[in-house]
């Protein structure tokens, strides 16, 4: 087990795109400190067709916590229409460290 991993807390990666009003709010430097808040690793950044994309890594619990922010919540004058989550799988160690906006 490595540090940090309790027993039954499996690491898990995911990839999002978020549509709806979300470029021009903030929602990278909240998405950011949501992520990093919940000790998750990721990124995340702007889509030429006006959503925002990107892939967050953690234990499982908490990156459910993250697809929850990210499909209902996000940032404060965000207007999310559609989340969708492919690509989740489990991994055996992080593959990404800290959470980063990408351009």
């Amino acid at each position: 087990m490595s540090e940090g991993e309790s027993a039954g807390t499996k690491l898990v990666s995911v990839d999002f795109e978020i549509s709806g009003h979300v470029q021009g709010v903030c929602f990278r430097m909240y998405t950011e400190k949501k992520g990093l808040q919940l000790g998750l690793v990721g990124w995340v950044r702007n889509t030429y067709h006006g959503t925002v994309e990107g892939q967050v890594q953690g234990p499982a619990d908490m990156v459910a916590d993250m697809k929850v922010w990210l499909s209902k919540e996000g940032s404060p004058s965000s207007r999310i229409t559609k989340a969708s989550f492919t690509n989740q799988r489990t991994i055996d160690k992080l593959e990404l460290s800290g959470f980063k906006t990408r351009f």
